[in-house]
This record gives C-alpha cells, sequence and structure tokens, in this order.
C-alpha cells in the first residue's frame, strides 16, 4: 500500500516512488493542455517514458482513449488487443518493451485533467490491492491539479515546478507552424506524420527541429497531415 498518498502526488522526482508502490515497472502521469492529446508531466523510467512517446507518435493507444472518453482503459497484455483498435500501436509493439498498460484518468466529474499511466514488462491483471492504490493515488493527483495546477502549467503564470517533458515538442510546433507557414494544429500533424514516416518518436524529430537539423517546408518527403489517426 502506499503510506504516503499525499506525498506520492507530491513531484516528479517521486514517480519512481509511485511505480514501486504501486508494483509496476514504469509510471508517467500526462495532463490536459489544450490540445487531444495528453502532455507527459512527470515519467518513472525510459519504458515508460518511451512508450507515453509512442502514443504522442501515433495518436493512439490506451492513454489517448482514457483521456477522450474518461474512464480506465486496463490492458493486461498489449499483444492479445485486437490488432483493428490501434492498428498503427500494434504495429510498433514488438519494438516495446512494455507489456501490460494501466490507465486512469484524473478527472473531476466530467472534467477530465489527465491520465495516469502503469506501465509493467510482463503481462497480467493488477491485483485488488494494486487497483485500490491507483485508485487512491489518482484522487491525490487530482487534487494536486486542482488546488494548485500541475506544475509548469500554473494558471498565474508563474511554474511551481519543472516544465512540461515535452516542453520541445511545442518549441518544436511553433518554428514548424513558421516553416511551413500553417496554423499550430496543422503543424503539430506534420511533425507526427514526419516522425512515423521516418521511423522516430514525435520527441526525436521535435529536437533536431529545434537543434536545426531538420527542417520541414511545403513538399518535406513525409505522409501529408491527413494520414493522421485522431
Amino acid at each position: 500500500m502506499l503510506r504516503n498518498r499525499e506525498a506520492a502526488a507530491g513531484g516528479p522526482d517521486l514517480a519512481a516512488a509511485m511505480a514501486a508502490a504501486l508494483g509496476m515497472d514504469g509510471v508517467t502521469v500526462a495532463v490536459v493542455s489544450g490540445s487531444a492529446h495528453g502532455e507527459p508531466l512527470w515519467a518513472s523510467d525510459g519504458v515508460s517514458r518511451r512508450f507515453e512517446d509512442l502514443q504522442a507518435t501515433l495518436g493512439e493507444g490506451p492513454g489517448v482513449d482514457c483521456l477522450a472518453v474518461g474512464t480506465a482503459v486496463r490492458v493486461p497484455d498489449l499483444t492479445r488487443v485486437r490488432p483493428g483498435r490501434w492498428p498503427a500501436l500494434a504495429a510498433e509493439l514488438p519494438g516495446q518493451t512494455a507489456r501490460a498498460v494501466f490507465c486512469f484518468p484524473l478527472r473531476i466529474g466530467a472534467i477530465v485533467l489527465g491520465v495516469l499511466t502503469l506501465v509493467r514488462r510482463a503481462p497480467g491483471q493488477l491485483t485488488r490491492g494494486q487497483t485500490d492504490d491507483a485508485l487512491a493515488l489518482t484522487f491525490a493527483l487530482t487534487r494536486r491539479l486542482m488546488d494548485r495546477g500541475p506544475p509548469g502549467l500554473s494558471l498565474s503564470g508563474e511554474s511551481d515546478g519543472p516544465p512540461l517533458l515535452n516542453a520541445v515538442v511545442h518549441q518544436a510546433t511553433g518554428m514548424a507552424s513558421v516553416q511551413l507557414a500553417v496554423p499550430l494544429a496543422d503543424a503539430l500533424l506534420w511533425l507526427r506524420a514526419h516522425a512515423y514516416g521516418s521511423g522516430r518518436t514525435l520527441t526525436e524529430t521535435a529536437h533536431d527541429i529545434v537543434a536545426r537539423r531538420l527542417r520541414l517546408a511545403p513538399g518535406t518527403d513525409s505522409p501529408p497531415p491527413a494520414a493522421d489517426k485522431d
């Protein structure tokens, strides 16, 4: 059981402790920040971070569904999911370490503030105790977001903690918007399409654009934004 559920919601440095307390290999927390997808806020390890990045690149997966419908999405074995449910994700699973994923919405009534995602390398259902602890943690995280706002997203304009893990994606989206002369939403679609078409993650592609190793322009060799699977 989590001995201090309030402390577990206190900061990204405790993400690894959350994972250990829940018996998971990884934990991520993503928050709503003006887009259709969750923005990664905390990640406990590379396994959970890579899976979160993969969902952001493809625009589909259990976390995306959890945010969209506001209910828990539990996948005890990703390899046994019907391929048509998340076709792009299914094609990428052979290269992923994550095997079981459990997503819980951070919500107040009908308002979804974010998603808590638990990742495990081995398949299997959550135990009753793990489920109870996960629900308790979502309550603590939701209350933190309601009381203070997520770190890096203060409503007052002052940050009370580290920025979003995907801040580089926002910076790259702005640069791509100028390069392509398109709105920010379309620029993000181009980023995701280029990442998917080149076999890289959204974060890796964003880093290349910010470092000026990559410049998107009309005619860039990548799938068109219409290929996005939202």
